[in-house]
């Protein structure tokens, strides 16, 4: 089994000049995890939501302020806090070298390219749905 036939193709992505707080809408809206950063077409790099709970305001420091927390985020580009160089894979990458990559490196979403250019995303799940389905069909 390959990449390819598990990926995700329907991607949100933004922009390295979006704001975080536009990222983190995005993120809670469509209940996920990663969003590739895209940039002229090509793959610039990655945000996720643990990217974001680390620069996110805490509640002490919020209380000090007369500013809304979510505000802040609107001052920090996507940029500034993305991920990058990023880990990648290809369609034709085999799903046990991505679920090797999520191990080795810690991360739980994989963007798919080829060359430069963003054409699917593959994370934890897929994976982990992949091989319960493996399993499943063996018993």
């Amino acid at each position: 089994m390959q990449v390819g036939e598990r990926m995700k193709t329907e991607l949100l992505h933004v922009s390295p000049s979006d704001s975080v707080r536009t990222a983190w809408g995005l993120l809670r809206e469509h209940q996920i995890r990663h969003l590739p950063v895209v940039e002229d077409g090509k793959l610039a790099g990655i945000i996720t939501d643990r990217d974001i709970r680390l620069v996110f305001p805490s509640a002490i420091t919020a209380g000090q302020r007369e500013q809304d927390p979510h505000d802040a985020l609107e001052k920090v580009s996507v940029q500034e806090i993305m991920s990058r160089p990023v880990v990648t894979v290809t369609s034709e990458t085999p799903i046990a070298d991505a679920a090797r990559l999520f191990l080795e490196r810690r991360i739980g979403g994989l963007p798919v390219v080829e060359g430069e250019h963003l054409v699917g995303i593959i994370t934890r799940d897929d994976i982990l749905a992949a091989f319960v389905e493996i399993m499943e069909a063996r018993y």
